[in-house]
C-alpha cells in the first residue's frame, strides 16, 4: 500500500505537477479577475489572497479566518499554521497536490481558486494536516482542539492522528468521519458521508487502511482494521467489513465483490458506475 510518511504525513517522492509558485501565480490571477467582475467581494478576496506574498501565507490566512473564535484568535492561528508550514514544507506541496486533484477530477472545478476559497473538503483537509503536525510533535491538546473546531466549521471529523497521503479529493465532505488509526494512501477520492471507522469498542489499531488510487462512493462505511487494496472501488452506500482486494469493485450491505475494477486508478477517473451497469 502507498502509505504516507510517518512524520509529516506526506510522502517525499516528487509528483510531476506544477510547482507551488506556478499554482500561486495562477490562483492570484484568477482572484484578481474575479474581483474585477465582482467588486463587492473585495473585503473577502483581498485579505484572503491578494494581500499575501505566497501560497503558504494565503492558505494560513484563509484557514485562520475560517477557524478563528474568541478562545483562539486569528493571529494565533496564523502563527501556528505558519510554524507548521515552515517546519514541514511538504505540507504545502500536499496542499497544492490536493488542489490539483480537485481541478483534475471534479467536473465543477475549472480553476485553482474554487477549492481554495470555497470547498470545505479542501479546507478541512488542510486543517487536518496542521492538526496532524501538532499531534506528531506531542502538542496533542491543541491538536484535539483544532479537530473539534474544524468539525464545527467544516462539518467533517478527522482525528489528528489519522495519516492521509496527498493528491486527495474529498468532494462535498459533509459528515465525513476518519478515525484515529486510519491510513489513506495517495491519490484517493472520497465523497460526503464516508466513514473510515471502527467496529465498536476495540482499542489499538482499529481503523481502515486505504491504498492509493481508491475511489470511495458517497455514504460508504468502511469499518474496522480492514485493508482496501490499491485501485479498488467502493460503491456508494456500501458497508465494508472485510478486506477488499486491489483493483476490485465491491458494493452492497454488507459489501460483496461485483467484479474487477476496469480502471487502474478509479479515484482519478471518478466513474462511480459499477461494472456491468
Amino acid at each position: 500500500m502507498n502509505s504516507p510518511a510517518a512524520d509529516t504525513n506526506i510522502a517525499n517522492t516528487a509528483i510531476a505537477n506544477p510547482d507551488i509558485e506556478t499554482v500561486w501565480r495562477g490562483l492570484r490571477g484568477e482572484v484578481e479577475a474575479q474581483l474585477r467582475a465582482e467588486e463587492i467581494l473585495a473585503a473577502f478576496m483581498r485579505p484572503t489572497v491578494l494581500q499575501h506574498r505566497s501560497f503558504g501565507e494565503a492558505l494560513a490566512a484563509l484557514l485562520a479566518q475560517k477557524l478563528a473564535c474568541p478562545t483562539l484568535t486569528e493571529p494565533a492561528l496564523r502563527a501556528i499554521i505558519g510554524e507548521a508550514h515552515a517546519d514541514a514544507p511538504a505540507l504545502l506541496r500536499a496542499a497544492v497536490d490536493d488542489l490539483l486533484a480537485f481541478c483534475a477530477r471534479d467536473p465543477a472545478c475549472d480553476r485553482y481558486s474554487l477549492p481554495f476559497l470555497y470547498y470545505k473538503g479542501y479546507q478541512g483537509l488542510q486543517m487536518h494536516r496542521i492538526g496532524h503536525w501538532l499531534w506528531r510533535r506531542g502538542r496533542r491538546e491543541l491538536a484535539r482542539y483544532m479537530q473539534s473546531r474544524s468539525s464545527e466549521v467544516f462539518g467533517m471529523d478527522i482525528h489528528p492522528a489519522a495519516r492521509i497521503g496527498r493528491g486527495i479529493l474529498i468532494d462535498h465532505a459533509t459528515s465525513l468521519v476518519i478515525g484515529e488509526t486510519a491510513v489513506v494512501g495517495d491519490n484517493v477520492s472520497m465523497l460526503h458521508e464516508v466513514t473510515l471507522g471502527g467496529t465498536g469498542k476495540d482499542s489499538g489499531d482499529r481503523h481502515p487502511k486505504v491504498g492509493g488510487g481508491v475511489l470511495i462512493g458517497a455514504g460508504a462505511k468502511i469499518l474496522g482494521n480492514v485493508r482496501i487494496g490499491e485501485g479498488a472501488k467502493i460503491g456508494a452506500g456500501s458497508v465494508v467489513l472485510s478486506d477488499v482486494p486491489a483493483h476490485s469493485t465491491v458494493a452492497g450491505v454488507p459489501a460483496r465483490p461485483v467484479g474487477a475494477c476496469l480502471s487502474d486508478a478509479p479515484a482519478l477517473d471518478m466513474d462511480h458506475t459499477l461494472e456491468g451497469d
